[in-house]
């Protein structure tokens, strides 16, 4: 299965290696810029500059939650790997870690000093690694 984004602000899933268009995505006002698959397969995450992240559900074949709270554009976006947390990356210079059960924002990371670039949380871990235009990475700790 490959995603992509495209300016039109829609996404498709594409099947391998028969090509065919699974399911495609519309709802983001702005360009894509990250998507991830939930651990399950069952969702996929995506991040816009319209600064928010959307939720898509494959069985309901659309979008189940937006995620607003950046002040700017959201370039990077993780699941962690039980499944009830994402992260994202801003160029607000903050990062968020998203509780998907509550529809809210657990924490915001602040400290770089500069668009934050990249996200991931280290699996099976509340650590979470973020890649700056500050030319630093930091590590986190997502309970703190």
């Amino acid at each position: 299965v490959i995603v992509t984004g495209s300016d039109d602000h829609l996404w498709k899933m594409w099947a391998l290696p028969d090509g065919n268009i699974i399911m495609t995505g519309e709802g983001h006002a702005d360009w894509l810029s990250g998507c991830c698959f939930h651990p399950s397969g069952t969702q996929l995450v995506t991040s816009s500059g319209d600064t928010t992240l959307r939720i898509w559900d494959f069985s309901k074949r659309g979008c189940i939650l937006t995620l607003e709270g950046h002040a700017q554009a959201v370039r990077d976006c993780s699941w962690h790997s039980c499944g009830d947390f994402v992260a994202s990356a801003s160029m607000d210079n903050t990062s968020k870690i998203w509780d998907v059960n509550s529809e809210r924002c657990r924490y915001t990371m602040c400290g770089h000093e500069d668009s934050v670039n990249s996200i991931e949380f280290l699996p099976f871990s509340n650590t979470v690694l973020t890649s700056s235009a500050d030319k630093t990475l930091s590590l986190w700790d997502a309970r703190t």
